[in-house]
């Protein structure tokens, strides 16, 4: 039982006078007495500690206890991850026990996370792998540091106290406990009722006997990453708790599972999140209280996302040649929310509130709750998303379109032929023609195709169907582009297939002996753009290029590769596009509705952040391959060709964001072009591509109807049918700041932040775009602490549940290639990836900045689940076992250096460590359950994924072990990114300064 400060006080009062006095020499007492009173002085000492300690503690969580447990692997005491710096004991087991962990209080109702981060270089609390010494990362080399416990520090350590860290200034440490964890008193928002307990308690000074020196340095301890919020813990919670049972969308403002949740999704009148996530599903009534939070108000919209095949894709409803029912006044489309009013002769909008006629052939008679009686017949009166047959009205010229066509451009370039890339690809073409998108149970594809070979200059093929062999035609005057046929370029598949087939065995031999070197880009899209404007129809150019577009043309482009500019104010040009020629190419592009995949085989600088410009506004894709070698790379580019060739296209799409009276969309991120700020113009949308929307308040709300969202996509089918789909999800909206941070979403939030901050560095230096993440991410937080949460010590760092995992993502953004890179990244390559984030969805960038770890031996061999995950961190690893890691773009397998002989030969079939090949892409085919178990697990990750996962084998101590450590982003990385640690630390500071 732990002593109650009335028990310490008793023991004080029995103490004798001389004890108040350690100075007096020690032969003023017998031995005896002197031993009894050191005793008794301990046991004062002990009782006060003790009593402090139960009164401070340094973990505070309103929410689910397990949430803050990690699932980890253990580490041998021996090798390179578990040995002890030399000269130093093993930490305490925790089996010995953590004083201020009060184990019973784990099940305490949730709301709000707390921990107390030590000062860098300060008191630090032991890990499992010995402990860390000021600034050195996880698994890493020392670094050089002002040693804080070298000298002796002050009597104590009072509130306010600054210790420097690797981060600068930290906050200090107000308690020497263990981590301890305990819920708030009341269980709920807002301030506790009653005393509250004296937090912020700073060290007492320690008795001394003999001498009137100061208390001596406590010994360097760390925080142990067990005790700060989880995201592997989180994710299993969701999944354990909301993956059961289906997500009704009838409710209003409801938080969806997460994104790593598997759920059914059943659609009640609200969009499902596959295609709608918000970062809050609770909007501030006020623009004052919205700006006071600092919570972006977004919404992530994937308007044609694909669905499991459990459930429906959305209706299409037909209403003959007066179209969709919509409003008078705003043009919203008829939806769920709308309120029909005397009899059903009339309904009121419930964006603008305008009361409209309804037409005699839409009318129905309403039931006493004054709902219709047709309701649950009409989809577009009781689902969320859904589609409307367009009219004429809706068409370009008042014509409907025709079905659209796919071109694709092949480079035949001397890199292009030596490569092998221009065999392998028309190779695959043959059979890949096959597999064109079709509409529902159209037995072939409506889509018509054309060909077009080029290096410096375009050669045109006339497949038509009545020829015997094909036709090329050579354009050489790429200054003013042409198209030098019409008949026969376009062509329907099986109507022209010899002809075809014919065509792509030529091309190989044609171009084998070309010496041609130079390319031309923008004149290849005129070209295709032309077509496209000929045939009077939409469609995709697929265009296969590998060099850096030098020759005499439009668009022609320098090397301008540069690393000298990073971290400059001049480091934004090396995202940005070197001429405006792409631009004005891409704006033409989407009038025509011409979209563009690009498919990029550099051996060197080719200036992706010039080349991805029209791409990126017509709603295309970048694929891009460095060095690629057949043998190596093939299964790679082919699937992502197949997915990317078969997946379904909108196009000559435009879509509008309309919301209710009070907020209104302010901002639209994605790869899409915008000629006014309302309608997102789309060449082409697939179902991978999202765009994200942030809304700003232009009136006060009300807090019981809430706030609505409408997102219309009109857009052309694979067979050419026009369509308007439609999703509706409607939000609360609260006067209390505690509402809103009980109903955010830390996945969409980081989505939002990682595009706002991706677009940011094309007109600012990266340092100040990371700088307004970290201080806007400390706003949030700071608001949170100041209204939301119980007064407690400032020594405490206090999260909303919802939003624990805010610091260890949104760190994960800041120590990206983009905004921090490392030495081995190129300038090609982190404008690659800064377009690729722009478009992805809240999963994709989930995984994307926190790669998932898998560890391989742990689950039984003859399970069919995806093994637990541990978190990405070294410390996570044990090398006796092996590890998949994958980001959604990469796939690595870690294989430890003491991994048993046996799983060796039967997943590598070599006799040992040593015989593996490093760097190995494909595994061996061996029939036994621990290889099918791994090739299996291979195959269901890349299926998750919308892009292949070429796979990396990757030994320990190994040279690539460098690039599979860039992956574990819960450490420091070696560009100079700060750990997890570190950065709650300075997350920490950084909420401190803004409160005082």
């Amino acid at each position: 039982m732990e002593p109650t400060m009335a028990q310490y006080q008793a023991i004080s009062k029995h103490l004798p006078k001389v004890c108040q006095e350690p100075h007096l020499p020690r032969g003023h007492l017998q031995p005896q007495q002197h031993r009894l009173l050191v005793a008794r002085l301990h046991m004062a000492s002990l009782a006060k500690e003790m009593y402090r300690m139960a009164q401070a503690p340094l973990f505070r969580c309103k929410g689910p206890p397990t949430s803050l447990a990690s699932a980890s692997g253990s580490f041998p005491n021996s090798g390179l991850y578990g040995s002890y710096p030399q000269g130093q004991a093993p930490p305490l087991s925790q089996a010995q026990g953590h004083p201020g962990i009060q184990t019973s209080q784990r099940s305490a109702p949730s709301q709000a996370s707390g921990f107390t981060p030590p000062a860098s270089g300060g008191p630090r609390l032991p890990s499992m792998t010995g402990p860390l010494l000021p600034g050195q990362s996880f698994g890493g080399p020392s670094v050089s540091q002002p040693n804080h416990v070298s000298s002796p520090p002050p009597q104590t350590l009072p509130p306010g106290t600054q210790m420097t860290g690797p981060l600068g200034p930290l906050p200090p440490m107000h308690s020497p406990q263990q981590p301890g964890y305990q819920p708030q008193q009341n269980g709920s928002f807002g301030p506790a009722r009653g005393p509250q307990p004296n937090y912020g308690s700073p060290y007492p000074a320690a008795p001394t006997f003999g001498s009137q020196s100061g208390p001596q340095p406590l010994p360097p301890k760390r925080l142990d990453p067990d005790a700060i919020p989880s995201p592997i813990q989180v994710i299993e919670d969701d999944r354990n708790n909301r993956g059961t049972e289906p997500f009704v969308t009838g409710v209003r403002g409801q938080v969806p599972p997460l994104v790593t949740t598997n759920f059914l999704v059943k659609d009640q009148g609200n969009a499902s999140p596959r295609y709608i996530r918000c970062t809050s599903y609770n909007i501030p009534c006020t623009s004052d209280m919205a700006k006071q939070a600092q919570v972006p108000l977004a919404a992530v919209i994937k308007p044609l996302a694909s669905l499991p095949p459990e459930e429906a894709s959305p209706y299409v409803v037909d209403h003959g040649e007066s179209g969709p029912l919509r409003c008078n006044r705003c043009k919203a489309y008829m939806c769920p929310f709308m309120q029909f009013i005397e009899g059903g002769r009339r309904f009121q909008c419930c964006f603008c509130s305008c009361i409209n006629d309804v037409p005699p052939q839409y009318f129905q008679h309403l039931d006493h709750t004054g709902k219709r009686v047709d309701a649950y017949d009409r989809p577009e009166l009781s689902l969320g998303s859904y589609e409307f047959l367009a009219t004429v009205d809706y068409c370009k010229n008042n014509k409907f379109p025709s079905p659209p066509a796919f071109i694709f451009m092949i480079d035949v370039s001397y890199n292009a032929i030596r490569t092998g890339l221009v065999r392998l690809l028309c190779e695959e073409l043959k059979s890949l023609l096959d597999f064109l998108p079709r509409e529902g149970g159209a037995e072939e594809s409506a889509i018509r195709v054309g060909f077009v070979t080029y290096n410096k200059v375009l050669h045109f093929y006339n497949v038509k169907s009545s020829l015997a062999q094909p036709q090329m035609m050579v354009v050489s005057d790429v200054a003013d582009m042409f198209v030098p046929l019409l008949d026969g370029f376009l062509v329907n598949i099986n109507e022209s297939r010899a002809v075809i087939t014919s065509l792509l065995d030529q091309i190989p031999e044609m171009f084998a002996d070309t010496r041609e070197t130079e390319t031309v880009f923008v004149p290849v899209i005129q070209a295709g753009m032309e077509a496209l404007k000929a045939a009077e129809c939409a469609g995709k150019l697929f265009l296969f290029h590998t060099s850096l577009p030098i020759a005499e043309a439009p668009g022609k482009l320098k090397n301008r590769d540069d690393r000298k500019l990073i971290n400059t104010d001049k480091e934004k040009t090396l995202f940005q596009p070197q001429t405006g020629a792409y631009q004005t190419l891409a704006k033409e592009c989407v009038a025509q509705g011409c979209c563009v995949d690009l498919f990029l085989f550099p051996n060197q600088y080719v200036d992706v952040a010039t080349l991805s410009v029209v791409p990126q506004l017509t709603g295309g894709s970048v694929y891009k391959y460095a060095c690629f070698q057949v043998e190596n790379d093939q299964e790679r580019f082919l699937s992502d060709l197949r997915r990317d060739v078969q997946k379904v296209v909108g196009f000559d799409a435009v879509m509008r964001v309309r919301t209710s009276t009070g907020i209104r969309a302010v901002d639209f991120f994605g790869a899409f072009y915008m000629s006014n700020t309302t309608d997102v113009e789309l060449a082409g949308l697939d179902g991978d591509k999202t765009v994200t929307v942030e809304f700003k308040h232009d009136d006060r709300l009300n807090e019981e109807s809430g706030a609505l969202l409408q997102c219309a996509l009109l857009y052309t089918s694979c067979a050419g049918q026009r369509r308007l789909r439609i999703h509706n999800l409607a939000l609360n909206c609260c006067t209390q700041l505690a509402d809103l941070y009980r109903n955010c979403e830390t996945d969409t939030l980081i989505n939002y932040m990682a595009k706002f901050a991706y677009r940011g560095v094309l007109n600012s230096p990266v340092k100040a775009v990371r700088d307004t993440l970290i201080t806007q991410c400390a706003q949030i937080l700071a608001c949170y602490r100041k209204n939301c949460a119980s007064p407690s010590s400032a020594g405490q760092l206090i999260l909303p549940e919802c939003m624990k995992l805010l610091p260890v993502y949104l760190n994960c953004v800041l120590k990206s290639d983009v905004l921090q890179p490392g030495a081995e990244i190129t300038t090609d390559d982190r404008a690659y990836v800064r377009q690729l984030v722009t478009s992805m969805d809240v999963a994709e960038t989930n995984v994307f900045f926190y790669p998932r770890l898998l560890p391989l031996t742990k689950s039984p061999i003859e399970s069919t689940t995806e093994p637990p995950a541990v978190r990405a961190s070294e410390e996570r690893l044990s090398n006796g076992d092996m590890y998949l890691l994958e980001n959604g773009l990469n796939l690595f397998l870690w294989v430890g250096a003491s991994v048993q002989q046996g799983v060796v030969q039967s997943l590598f079939s070599v006799s040992s460590f040593s015989q593996i090949t490093s760097g190995l892409s494909v595994l061996p085919v061996l029939d036994n359950p621990l290889s099918k178990k791994v090739r299996g697990l291979i195959d269901s990750l890349r299926a998750q994924r919308s892009r292949y996962m070429k796979l990396i084998v990757v030994k320990q101590e190994d040279k690539l072990e460098m690039l599979f450590k860039h992956f574990l982003v819960e450490d420091k990385s070696l560009s100079g990114g700060a750990s997890y640690v570190d950065f709650l630390c300075h997350m920490h500071k950084e909420i401190r300064q803004l409160l005082s």
